[in-house]
């Protein structure tokens, strides 16, 4: 069983700081690639939501949404004034007011255009968050991941399934094509020896000869035969337990499809060995698009 490497999960958890909640969504990439977001307060945090991120997933781009809402009671504890930096305030303006001679009064207006004097509720109870708690709730979101990859990798394998077995129905026209191509290419060297050379008797020896030259250097054989030992790895490969990621190895199978493919359409000199060939370059095309998405 194979998995995409696209995915999402989410969970939450109530802790004493709070209502806890993370949100994962994956999609594809070479390595495991970490990006956490998250309050100052949780970045303590980071490493411990990788790791328990790793046991699920192996590879992707991981974009990790973690927050914290403060419980019903915390709520709108109201702005507060730093008392003591407006007091310096006030005797900085009452000094400039005294040593230049300005008119007026220091007032309550003048001061409030100060905004640092003034903060919002400064409650944090982050370390009350049990780190237990953390890897709960970063664990059940992941299992959502997972979930959602092997069910999206069941699609993927279905298609990869067609595309392989069309593949094979094309390389069944290859071998099938190989020998009648050899017996025209006989004949049809056998005709042009004799209006060349304007006899009726052809030198069988000598035809045979370049037959057999022409045999060798248009066998396809050897890479027919490597490219269905290649089909046959990827479907291994794709009925795996899924205990390890096998993306990678997907891609070079594919990867060497490609390299028989070209041969088999060098070797071709036949106009429907030639369209097998092309038929092939384009199935692995669709296979290769596919296989970037699994894990």
């Amino acid at each position: 069983m194979i998995r995409s490497m696209t995915g999402f999960g989410e969970a939450e958890r109530d802790t004493p700081a709070g209502r806890l909640r993370i949100e994962v969504k994956t999609v594809n990439h070479r390595y495991f690639n970490l990006s956490l977001k998250s309050p100052a307060s949780l970045d303590r945090f980071e490493t411990q939501v990788g790791d328990a991120l790793k046991r699920h997933i192996a590879r992707g781009h991981v974009s990790v949404a973690l927050s914290l809402k403060r419980a019903e009671g915390e709520r709108d504890l109201g702005i507060r004034a730093d008392l003591e930096k407006a007091r310096a305030y006030l005797a900085a303006l009452e000094a400039l007011r005294h040593e230049l001679n300005v008119p007026g009064a220091v007032n309550l207006a003048m001061l409030s255009h100060y905004t640092d004097l003034f903060r919002g509720p400064d409650v944090d109870r982050s370390g009350e968050i049990d780190a237990a708690v953390v890897t709960e709730v970063v664990e059940a979101a992941a299992s959502g991941v997972k979930a959602l990859r092997e069910a999206e990798g069941l699609r993927l394998a279905a298609d990869l399934e067609q595309r392989l077995s069309a593949m094979s129905a094309e390389l069944d026209a290859v071998s099938a094509r190989a020998p009648a191509r050899l017996v025209e290419q006989r004949d049809r060297l056998r005709q042009q020896v004799k209006e060349l050379s304007e006899q009726v008797d052809v030198d069988e020896d000598r035809l045979a000869r370049e037959v057999a030259y022409l045999a060798e250097r248009w066998d396809v054989n050897e890479e027919v035969v490597r490219f269905r030992s290649h089909v046959e790895l990827f479907r291994e490969a794709l009925a795996a337990d899924g205990a390890e990621p096998v993306g990678k190895r997907l891609g070079f199978l594919a990867q060497e499809m490609q390299r028989e493919a070209n041969t088999i359409a060098s070797k071709a000199n036949d106009a429907a060995m030639a369209r097998s060939a092309v038929a092939l370059k384009e199935e692995i095309e669709r296979l290769r698009e596919q296989v970037e998405n699994v894990e």
